[in-house]
């Protein structure tokens, strides 16, 4: 089974979780208690404190040809105040390697502090006479440099702070606690410590990220040790300790760490100000690769409030009696379309007869005993089930009707037609320029219905659908998607009914229009808050949009490594390319900057809509906003 089971903490809240997953997805766990303005003030008292290590550093006089200040006790400036920022600043990183190692995950942290502690002892042990090489001003340039990448890359991060509300605000307040063999599902509030928890699985892409960054850690520890053995066995053995901690300091896996999550935050964050309730984040990333786009008509690219058009008794029968009995038989029905035909008779202020018995007949109507009658009312399909056999003229007009674009229903009265109905469902105005955009995306678009042929037609014709599935029974929605996915195709389902939940868990995404029922909501991956087909349109562009942003961050932070690292190691000495521990501790740095400003980017990404909407929803319990 691949479902992961995690402990659960005490009364965790869903906003609890969200700033727990936000501290896990951008490497804020490592800064526990941290903020932007402490990074802010240890960077500029660093930065005080380090600039006398530099002026009166040994090594840097020689090179930039000076002799700085002399006094009594100024030659142990560097040593005195390369500790404090030692202390005072590189404290932070021994803090996070101490975290990281208790959970036994070393990463950043890790490989920061080892580079710190080896360039700061072999300093402390040069200053006693017990070691050759003496890099003060690399410990607190380093350290420095460190604490103004971090608080860079925290200040670009906290710009994400709509995206972190966003996905705590998409968390569940229930969870699915493993009781034994059982899964209960219970509120979040109610879980305890010690209890587990049945997290199904998501997000691949950052599961790889995460592998990826583990892995760096160790081939940096490798390359670390065998740059100090390498230098060691040349007879270079102070240099090629400072080596060692350089390739340490460079291989930091910040990058890669960051380069999935902000993404994933931001993408989220965007489609939640754009109408896209992102449910399901393995939902959103297939998005980028679908076939097939299918509708189901009512509702979705219809508005879902039919109106009647018009009516037609049969020979005998009073248009008031053809609505009385309907109405009648409708009255216990939750339709759309039976609701149009109880309005209208209440309209009319016909006194409805008494019906009992009432028997929904799925995918074909409707039927109740009514005035010791069975009275049936329904489409087409309810004819052919009652070998019901319409007069002439009704046969004519419900054609005509049906050529249209209008749902016909009829009436039967033990086996005999009273008459019929024509209702109209609106075509919503932005469905035709939804489909118009998935085909400039290379999409097909299909629609599946429980109307009759012509009637899909119709409206197939009007706004440019290729695929037709008409006449289908709400039982094989299911078996329609499986269909359009013949052949390997990836398909999307958008629908908003109770009948199209399952079509919607078969579909390879489900999307569900905000507007419909809680079932179809829960079913989906995606949810149209907007209830507009067009951003269905919006769901692909932002799909393909963030896995290029993931893509690009991804190449770039390992690019960066397999240049970096064989550089910091020395191998290109003989050509007097050399790194020093604090430039290698500016590139990690700006690795990180650059992968973070990329994925910013991504909020540049238009979704083709004037109008700027901002989620105004909320999700409640079961994940329905």
């Amino acid at each position: 089974m691949d479902q992961m089971r995690h402990a659960a903490h005490s009364d965790l809240t869903s906003s609890d979780a969200g700033r727990a997953m936000a501290g896990r997805h951008f490497g804020h766990g490592r800064h526990a208690g941290h903020s932007v303005a402490m990074f802010r003030d240890k960077f500029w008292w660093s930065l005080a404190l380090t600039i006398p290590v530099v002026v009166w550093s040994a090594d840097v006089q020689h090179w930039l040809g000076y002799t700085a200040p002399l006094f009594p006790g100024s030659k142990w400036i560097p040593a005195v105040f390369g500790t404090i920022v030692f202390a005072y600043a590189g404290v932070v990183f021994l803090s996070g390697a101490r975290g990281e190692l208790s959970e036994r995950k070393p990463g950043m942290m890790t490989l920061i502090s080892l580079g710190i502690l080896v360039s700061f002892g072999a300093s402390l042990a040069a200053t006693f006479g017990l070691f050759e090489v003496e890099v003060w001003w690399e410990v607190g340039t380093l350290i420095t440099i460190m604490i103004l990448g971090h608080w860079l890359e925290m200040r670009a991060v906290t710009q994400a702070h709509g995206a972190l509300n966003a996905l705590a605000a998409l968390l569940p307040d229930t969870a699915e606690r493993v009781d034994g063999s059982e899964i209960r599902t219970i509120p979040v509030g109610q879980l305890r410590t010690g209890d587990l928890v049945l997290i199904r699985p998501g997000a691949r892409a950052q599961a790889l990220a995460d592998r990826a960054a583990a892995l760096l850690f160790y081939v940096a520890l490798g390359a670390g040790a065998t740059t100090f053995i390498y230098w060691w066995l040349a007879g270079d053995k102070g240099h090629g300790l400072i080596r060692a901690a350089t390739v340490l300091i460079i291989a930091c896996p910040h990058a890669l760490g960051l380069a999935i999550p902000l993404v994933v935050a931001i993408s989220t964050s965007l489609g939640a100000q754009n109408g896209l309730l992102v449910k399901d984040r393995l939902a959103l990333e297939r998005a980028r690769n679908l076939d097939v786009i299918v509708f189901d008509k009512t509702g979705t690219l219809t508005r879902g409030s039919p109106a009647l058009f018009g009516a037609l008794a049969a020979p005998g029968v009073s248009e008031e009696v053809l609505f009385a009995r309907a109405a009648a038989v409708e009255t216990d029905s939750e339709h759309s379309l039976a609701k149009v035909i109880v309005a209208e008779a209440r309209r009319r202020g016909l006194t409805l007869p008494a019906a009992s018995g009432f028997e929904a007949l799925p995918g074909r109507g409707a039927q109740a005993l009514v005035d010791g009658a069975t009275v049936a009312v329904g489409g087409p399909r309810l004819l052919s089930a009652r070998s019901a056999v319409p007069s002439p003229e009704i046969a004519k007009t419900t054609a005509g009707w049906g050529s249209e674009g209008k749902t016909v229903l009829f009436v039967i009265a033990d086996g005999g037609v009273l008459g019929a109905f024509a209702v109209e469902d609106e075509i919503r105005p932005e469905s035709k320029d939804a489909i118009d955009e998935l085909h400039r995306l290379g999409m097909r678009v299909a629609m599946i219905t429980g109307d009759s042929k012509a009637v899909a037609e119709s409206v197939a014709r009007r706004i440019g659908i290729d695929d037709v599935a008409a006449e289908v029974l709400p039982a094989d929605k299911a078996a329609a998607i499986e269909r359009f996915q013949a052949g390997g195709k990836r398909v999307a389902m958008v629908g908003d009914g109770v009948n199209d939940a399952p079509a919607l868990a078969t579909a390879n995404v489900g999307i569900a229009i905000g507007a419909g029922t809680d079932v179809a909501v829960e079913s989906a991956g995606i949810v149209l808050v907007r209830s507009d087909p067009r951003d269905v349109v919006g769901a692909i562009e932002l799909s393909r949009a963030a896995y290029r942003k993931m893509v690009q961050n991804l190449v770039w932070a390992t690019a960066y490594n397999l240049v970096a690292i064989p550089v910091a190691a020395g191998l290109f000495l003989r050509w007097g390319v050399e790194l020093p521990m604090s430039v290698g501790a500016i590139a990690m740095s700006l690795s990180t900057l650059i992968v973070a400003a990329n994925a910013q980017l991504l909020r540049g990404l238009k979704f083709g809509r004037t109008e700027s909407a901002v989620l105004a929803a909320t999700v409640t319990a079961g994940g329905q906003p």
